[in-house]
């Protein structure tokens, strides 16, 4: 199997795992970006996030609820956490096993998260308006 993420599920890649249970597995970061950076991930392979079933697509971030409590509670530097997933190679995904990422955060640690965003006058109103529409009319058939 080439995935490496199914490698550690199986116990044939080295982990250092923080969790586990029948859904979901979770261990640190071999390239963390910060001290206690953790991957939650599903222990059945999925490359895209919307290929989950919902069930574990959200037991995914209820695990990583706990954890990230967790690593509060500890004494790993934490003022904050990035919670994020990335769906897809265009999205910077680098295993293709989908994972969410809890990075803890202190003030002063010059790493850099986040988005470029567009300006308001890219996106107005009415074209926000006809997105909306275009997803809701996907969620309620």
């Amino acid at each position: 199997m080439s995935c490496i993420f199914c490698q550690i599920i199986n116990r044939e890649a080295p982990a250092s795992i923080v969790y586990e249970d029948d859904l979901a597995i979770a261990f640190l970061d071999i390239e963390p970006v910060s001290e206690g950076h953790v991957l939650v991930i599903p222990k059945s392979h999925h490359a895209r996030f919307a290929e989950m079933n919902p069930k574990t697509a959200g037991h995914l971030f209820e695990v990583a609820h706990k954890i990230l409590k967790a690593i509060q509670a500890s004494n790993i530097p934490c003022e904050g956490a990035n919670l994020f997933l990335t769906d897809g190679e265009i999205a910077g995904q680098e295993v293709m096993h989908s994972h969410l990422h809890i990075a803890p955060r202190i003030r002063g640690d010059k790493h850099r998260y986040g988005y470029v965003h567009a300006e308001q006058s890219d996106y107005p109103r009415e074209r926000l308006n006809q997105i909306a529409d275009e997803i809701s009319k996907l969620l309620n058939p």
